[in-house]
């Protein structure tokens, strides 16, 4: 059995703006060859040449992407990206530790195989948005990876279904920007609130300005708050990525906020 940790940019999406482009360039031929009014033609047929040439760029920019987080190509970014959180998670034996939003399961089986005397709990909603990733995938993938200490679950990062106090460590990994909200440094609060004193957090996302406000002024709260050793690590520095990736994949902003509570 192999593991199928499935790419973060979904291959139907790919294949969509491509099919797009395809079928507005022919229409874009055919309204330009046939004998209709020249008005008609003179307004239509640029409007076609338009919205062809921007499903040509987004179909590239996906299949770049596509290319980029592939677990099997060359650049491998999303294996790189979760081996280097996992790094951050210490469990101590017998220990709990919680992946919010784990997707596939990558991230929470890192944490396990790092980890091997812990119990790792993986949790999503698995909405329709991602309706390539399951329980039933990360269970699978837990089983084709040799690990026997994780548990997935369902369930709303908002709203997380645990008492205060729960897990020795927590981790995410690009889930949080995709929540609507007015407030996401709440949601991290939501997430801490999970972890027992002395337990350890890294969690990383696109932790930009418009996304989270001022995170220099969270950490302080957070240290403000009792919790030590707290940091936000540039991710795109070269430690995950060139400022030049995260720039056209538009991940500018992505940093690890780490420490214990």
């Amino acid at each position: 059995m192999k593991t199928d940790y499935r790419n973060w940019m979904p291959k139907g999406m790919v294949m969509g703006s491509g099919c797009s482009a395809a079928i507005f360039l022919i229409l874009t031929v055919i309204f330009a060859s046939v004998p209709i009014a020249y008005p008609v033609k003179k307004v239509l047929v640029p409007i076609l040449a338009v919205i062809t040439a921007v499903c040509l760029f987004a179909a590239i920019w996906m299949f770049l992407m596509y290319r980029a987080f592939s677990y099997t190509g060359n650049r491998q970014m999303s294996k790189q990206i979760i081996e280097g959180v996992a790094s951050y998670v210490k469990i101590p034996d017998g220990g709990k530790g919680l992946d919010v939003g784990c997707g596939s399961g990558a991230l929470t089986i890192a944490c396990a195989k790092r980890n091997p005397k812990a119990s790792i709990t993986g949790l999503d909603r698995w909405g329709k948005e991602y309706a390539s990733f399951s329980r039933n995938l990360c269970e699978r993938n837990a089983k084709a990876e040799g690990v026997s200490n994780t548990v997935f679950m369902q369930g709303d990062a908002v709203r997380l279904p645990f008492e205060d106090d729960t897990f020795d460590a927590v981790t995410s990994n690009y889930v949080y920007h995709n929540i609507p909200s007015k407030d996401r440094q709440e949601i991290l609060l939501e997430t801490l609130r999970t972890l027992k004193k002395g337990g350890t957090f890294a969690i990383h996302d696109i932790m930009s300005k418009a996304k989270y406000g001022d995170m220099q002024a969270f950490v302080k709260k957070l240290k403000d708050m009792g919790y030590s050793e707290v940091k936000l690590i540039d991710t795109t520095n070269g430690m995950f990525m060139s400022k030049w990736e995260s720039v056209w994949m538009g991940l500018s902003g992505s940093a690890i906020l780490t420490g214990r509570k």
